[in-house]
């Protein structure tokens, strides 16, 4: 069952049938669709990676599954339908084709239709947050053999474009951007209090514009932040807060 709180205090319950993999994650699709998927992958007796990721109707029924790579560390979806996701460690190194490039776009059927190349400054080692902004995606990812070693990537699916900067943080947790304005946070690990970071874009690099540390209602876990143009929806305990770029 999946429940859904809306800013007016609304509930939406949508019972989601042959919930056959364990929730690591949930995106929203056009069209009402729902993206439900696991943080692991596991093979087969011959050697087939088994679906971790369900697309669901907005009736709640199952439409298709796939494989979207394993030890999914990040995952987002675009206005268009489309997946992005990064991985971690067991992923990069666990033999799975597009988990080992270390970040990933898939369409909503599926299918892999993007992975990084030459254009990013480093090889990717561990994916940490991810944010859509109008028509871009960023993805944070951490690379580790240079000193700050975290960097923004923004990919621009419609044409292709892919540009990088060095993060004005290292590892976060929760981004959202809009347009050369950026927040990010970085949570304390099992405490009710995370920093907050503002930043902009001025030339070719993301400047700190602002930096404190809040108290939030619970206890800070993975995967807790998911920015969408501009807003930065951040999971402490059983509430969200709303974070604005």
């Amino acid at each position: 069952m999946l429940v859904t709180r809306h800013t007016d205090g609304s509930l939406d319950r949508r019972p989601l049938g042959d919930l056959y993999i364990r929730p690591g994650h949930i995106a929203i699709l056009p069209d009402s669709r729902l993206l439900v998927a696991g943080g692991g992958a596991d093979r087969s007796g011959a050697g087939v990676w088994e679906p971790n990721a369900v697309v669901y109707s907005p009736e709640g029924e199952p439409e298709r599954s796939f494989c979207l790579g394993d030890d999914i560390t990040v995952l987002a979806t675009d206005r268009s339908g489309g997946i992005w996701t990064a991985y971690g460690d067991r992923g990069i190194y666990g033999g799975h084709l597009e988990s080992a490039a270390g970040l990933a776009g898939w369409s909503s059927a599926g299918q892999a239709v993007w992975a990084p190349g030459a254009e990013l400054p480093d090889v990717p080692l561990h994916g940490c947050t991810a944010a859509t902004d109008g028509d871009n995606v960023w993805l944070v990812w951490y690379a580790g053999t240079r000193p700050g070693g975290t960097f923004l990537t923004r990919v621009t699916p419609s044409t292709g474009e892919v540009t990088s900067w060095p993060s004005p943080v290292g590892d976060p947790d929760g981004l959202a951007v809009r347009d050369r304005r950026a927040v990010l946070t970085s949570r304390d690990h099992n405490r009710r209090s995370t920093q907050v970071t503002r930043a902009e874009l001025v030339g070719d690099a993301w400047n700190i514009t602002d930096q404190r540390r809040i108290r939030v209602p619970g206890r800070m876990l993975l995967h807790c932040g998911q920015g969408r143009d501009g807003t930065l929806w951040l999971r402490a305990g059983d509430a969200w807060l709303r974070i604005e770029a």
